[in-house]
């Protein structure tokens, strides 16, 4: 139970999230770069640590929660190029539409269909959010807390994407808060799942093996590359290290 209340602080963090998309400033890229140091924290301090204890044993002379790291850094990459979730990619279909002046009515409907692909990906990674604070409870309340506030400040940045992704092509306002509320619901979602049954402990450091490579991509080619694109500054950098060392003094004060 206690992994769905934490989850419903994930679903509130979402929200604000959407919410600050509508009225930000010119700061995000300092929320952006902490929030991907809490995420790099987790993995190095927390994630792996946690996965080698649960499941050290080697497949071909690398312990399987490794393997299973890197596996779950090269799916959410494959998932990523396969819907074209990068910005760099949505550019690029966008300068392609306008080029093409006598098929617009068509490229503004690709466009709004790359939008909600988008943001559909970002509530399916939510949902697996919910997932990941439920088995992490499961794994012990130390693992559970730093997980949980990796995913709570991550979702921020989920619903600021989920928002601002589905307004920048072309869909309405109704439509975008109808993913953003998609969004908020479904780290809830993904941890009520947990309560139906325990993980085995192998299983366990397999999944978080997986997570943590997961996480990682998310914030060293979602997360980060964002927060610096607008603002290549050192404040940005600070944010990032900060975080970092807030995950520290967070593992350690909990063991």
């Amino acid at each position: 139970m206690t992994a769905v209340l934490v989850a419903a602080g994930a679903f509130l963090m979402t929200l604000l999230g959407g919410l600050v998309a509508q009225r930000v400033g010119d700061r995000r890229h300092l929320v952006l770069g902490f929030a991907a140091g809490l995420m790099l924290g987790v993995v190095a301090f927390d994630l792996l640590p946690e996965a080698m204890h649960a499941a050290p044993q080697e497949l071909h002379g690398v312990p399987q929660a490794l393997l299973m790291f890197a596996a779950g850094f090269l799916a959410i990459h494959v998932v990523e190029r396969a819907v074209a979730i990068h910005r760099g990619h949505e550019t690029e279909y966008a300068e392609h539409s306008h080029g093409h002046a006598h098929s617009h009515g068509h490229a503004h409907g690709g466009k709004q269909g790359v939008g909600l692909t988008a943001a559909g990906a970002l509530v399916t990674h939510s949902l697996m959010d919910g997932f990941a604070i439920g088995a992490a409870f499961q794994a012990g309340s130390t693992v559970g807390t730093v997980v949980a506030i990796a995913v709570v400040a991550h979702d921020f940045a989920d619903g600021f994407n989920t928002y601002t992704i589905t307004r920048m092509y072309g869909n309405d306002r109704r439509r975008a808060l109808a993913l953003l509320g998609a969004d908020a619901l479904a780290p809830v979602t993904g941890a009520a799942i947990t309560l139906l049954f325990t993980i085995p402990e192998q299983a366990l450091g397999l999944y978080l093996g997986f997570f943590a490579g997961f996480l990682l991509y998310l914030a060293t080619s979602d997360i980060l590359p964002e927060a610096h694109s607008p603002h290549p500054s050192r404040t940005t950098l600070i944010c990032t290290v900060l975080g970092v060392a807030f995950m520290w003094l967070v593992i350690g004060f909990a063991e």
